[in-house]
């Protein structure tokens, strides 16, 4: 299929994309005469239809599952000494997906003045969103007010820095808070499931704005109001809030967990309240995701 590149933030280095089920992604979301009529017409009927993904996930719960479990830590070379459970304490493919890591195995940046990644994934990072050239496909974009689904709320982001996360099934997937706050109630806001593949995203920016997913507002001391979303995509109509709303939260503080399948993170920042990390805006203006861990600094407090 075709290759997906991004930047290792550890090495530095350019690396290629293992995909899982590359096959049956290169085949919606490619190039060939096949691929176009799939992604016009099957796609669209397959996203919205919420029970395929339901009885996907359902299918990962099952105590056969677990059988796939080894053989995927194989074939991506995934690190089990940094899991909090051994291996075999997982009972379906499912416990495995939602697993938690060791706490030494993610630290987190302690200056109290500096965000932190919220999750193992790759990340666009946007120091001001009315600037940034379509987010990812350019010349097309989509708006606040349509992801948020609120213009008075969108009205109050507007200039400021934008964070996208792409979740990988083979990455850790729970997601943190970025810096100590204290978050109201995580909201819905219904949708479809389609799939956020950057190939899946390079046809369909909209994707984002189309999806199933959630917003949460963060009052913070150091870097305001922050909107914190998740978004859903395939196989993953289940997304899991963990946290207690309304409740003070330390930086690091686990938020929740995505079930099955690849999933998305949007945090907004309003203008003025955060540096975004050198390293990180390059990489995005290279046109390039970069694989961030949990717990690295995002950037730091501009009040």
């Amino acid at each position: 299929m075709t290759d997906i590149f991004y930047i290792n933030r550890q090495t530095g280095k350019e690396e290629v994309e293992k995909v899982y089920k590359g096959k049956a992604v290169e085949l919606f979301y490619g190039d060939s005469s096949l691929s176009h009529y799939l992604h016009k017409w099957l796609l669209p009927v397959l996203a919205k239809k919420k029970w395929l993904s339901r009885l996907y996930g359902y299918l990962q719960k099952r105590p056969s599952s677990r059988k796939k479990i080894a053989p995927f830590i194989k074939e991506f070379g995934l690190d089990s000494s940094e899991f909090l459970d051994p291996v075999s304490a997982y009972r379906s493919f499912n416990a495995f997906f939602i697993r938690k890591l060791k706490p030494e195995a993610r630290p987190i940046n302690s200056d109290p003045c500096r965000a932190v990644i919220p999750a193992d994934g790759r990340y666009y990072f946007y120091a001001d969103i009315d600037t940034c050239p379509g987010f990812i496909v350019k010349g097309e974009k989509f708006t606040l007010d349509t992801l948020l689904g609120s213009t008075s709320l969108a009205s109050e982001f507007q200039g400021g820095s934008m964070v996208l996360a792409r979740l990988c099934p083979t990455d850790y997937h729970r997601f943190h808070f970025p810096c100590d706050c204290q978050p109201g109630l995580t909201h819905l806001i219904n949708g479809w499931l389609y799939s956020v593949n950057p190939l899946a995203v390079k046809k369909n920016i909209q994707i984002f704005a189309q999806n199933k997913r959630t917003l949460c507002e963060l009052r913070t001391p150091l870097f305001g109001r922050i909107i914190y979303m998740e978004i859903g995509a395939t196989s993953v109509g289940s997304i899991q809030e963990t946290y207690t709303a309304n409740e003070w939260q330390p930086k690091g503080g686990e938020k929740g967990y995505f079930e099955f399948g690849g999933s998305s993170l949007i945090l907004l920042f309003a203008k003025n309240t955060i540096q975004l990390d050198a390293d990180l805006l390059a990489a995005t203006e290279r046109g390039l995701e970069i694989r961030c861990l949990l717990g690295q600094s995002m950037g730091r407090a501009l009040s």
